[in-house]
Formats: structure tokens, C-alpha cells, sequence
């Protein structure tokens, strides 16, 4: 599905461009843009006190530019053992979320992400610990290129955690959804379990869609990042970074 730009119809509180500009802004790759957002997002962080850390490749960018930055933060909860990895190599503190009572700021990326601040994530396959590490925090700051911003969820797969022995049961039931279930072949995520990715779903009520595959027995939980959505959008474009928040 084609990327959108940030037009009437979304629900901002408020939006403006962030002076994070690499240079030659025509030919700016991927990376630069997740470069740019990663940046920004740093100023997200609450200095004293307790940060969620997401999965994927935009993350590892803020995560070495919080480095950089050198915010004191006393610690963070990571949603996957690669993020912790790399947290750790920069010299911040990781805890365990059971030893917390609160996170100020979740910041994440998303493989897609539609008008309403509605995501699919997963695709790093840590989406249960992702959503846990959301349920948990104040504010979701959810880094993107404009490339994931799309009209309607769908387009990308849509993972499912799945208990390995309900691995045929639930593909099944995807299937009656009207999606084309494939493993993940050769994966196993953090919490020992398989993927199974879904092609071909039609997304129009991604709150109902979500409640309802999570009602599936044997499933974990699905990508659908809908009834804890994003509360901040910060979108990489050739223009700079694009600050935009969930009314």
C-alpha cells in the first residue's frame, strides 16, 4: 500500500517539522531518515528516570544516539535480548520489568502505522514483550521513515506469537479470517515460541481484529498494536522529522 503524507485528515494535536535535517535532503537513503528520527526521539527521554526500550533497526539508531547524547537515564527495560545486547555495549543499565512500577517513555518503531496511530509490529518478531514494555509506559513514541505510514493496516504481514503445539489449530483460525497463514520458518522468538505471519488480511477495525486473534487459543498475542496505540509519531521524510500526537 502506498505511504501517505501527513494531510487534513489526521488526528493531530499538534504537528511541526523538527530541525533533524541530514544533508543533501533529496537523496536521503532509509537509513539517514531512521538516523533522523532515532535522533529525535532522544529528546523524548526523561532524564532520571525509567526508559522502554523497543526492537528493530530504527531502535538500534536511538539507541546509540542516547549514547551519544549521554541523558542520565537510571536504567531501561528492553523488549528483546538483541536490544539489551546493545544496550548494554553503550553502557545503560538494564532491568528486568518486574523490578519497575512505572516507565515515563516507550520509544519503538513499527512496520506500519495508519491514521489513527494504529501499528502492526512484529516483524523483528518481539512483539509480546514489545506490547508488554507499551502496556507499562506513559507515552509511546513510535519511530518510523515515511515509507511505514500507510491509508489502511495490511499490507505487511501480520505476525502472530503462537505456543508451538496450537501451531496448526491457530493456523487454521487465521485462515477462517480470511488471511493466508505462513510460518516463520527457522525462528523462535525470546519467549520460545514460533511466528506465524499473516498475508492477505483486509484491516479495517484493527481494535476488534486485534481482540479477536488474541481470543484464539494457543496464540501469545498478534502485532496489532491498536487498542495501545502510539501516542507519538515521529516520521523521517525528505523534509525533516514530522512530530505528530494521538488526539
Amino acid at each position: 500500500m502506498r505511504g501517505l503524507g501527513l494531510g487534513p485528515g489526521w488526528p493531530l494535536v499538534r504537528a511541526a517539522t523538527l530541525e533533524v535535517r541530514p544533508s543533501h535532503q533529496n537523496a536521503m537513503t532509509k537509513d539517514e531518515l531512521k538516523r533522523a528520527v532515532a535522533a529525535a526521539a532522544v529528546g523524548f527521554v526523561m532524564p532520571g528516570e525509567i526508559l522502554g526500550v523497543g526492537t528493530g533497526s530504527t531502535v538500534d539508531f536511538f539507541i546509540d544516539a542516547l549514547a551519544v547524547a549521554k541523558v542520565p537515564v537510571p536504567a531501561a527495560v528492553s523488549s528483546s535480548e538483541r536490544s539489551t545486547r546493545r544496550l548494554e555495549a553503550c553502557g545503560i543499565r538494564v532491568v528486568d520489568l518486574n523490578e519497575v512500577t512505572e516507565i515515563s517513555v516507550y520509544v519503538d518503531g513499527a512496520d506500519e502505522i495508519d491514521p489513527g496511530f494504529s501499528m502492526i509490529k512484529g516483524g523483528g518478531g518481539a512483539l509480546t514483550r514489545e506490547k508488554i514494555v507499551a502496556a507499562v509506559a506513559r507515552t509511546f513514541v513510535c519511530i518510523a521513515d515515511g515509507s511505514k505510514l500507510v491509508e489502511r493496516l495490511g499490507s505487511f504481514p501480520l505476525p502472530v506469537e503462537v505456543i508451538p503445539m496450537a501451531r496448526q489449530y491457530v493456523m487454521r483460525e487465521l485462515q477462517r479470517l480470511g488471511g493466508t497463514p505462513r510460518l516463520r520458518a527457522g525462528f523462535m522468538t525470546d519467549n520460545g515460541n514460533v511466528i506465524v505471519d499473516v498475508l492477505g488480511l483486509r484491516i479495517d477495525e484493527p481494535q476488534k481484529l486485534e481482540q479477536r486473534i488474541d481470543g484464539i487459543a494457543g496464540v501469545v498475542t498478534n502485532g496489532l498494536f491498536a487498542r495501545r496505540g502510539a501516542d507519538v509519531l515521529l516520521l523521517g521524510t525528505p523534509d525533516g522529522v514530522r512530530e505528530s500526537r494521538r488526539v
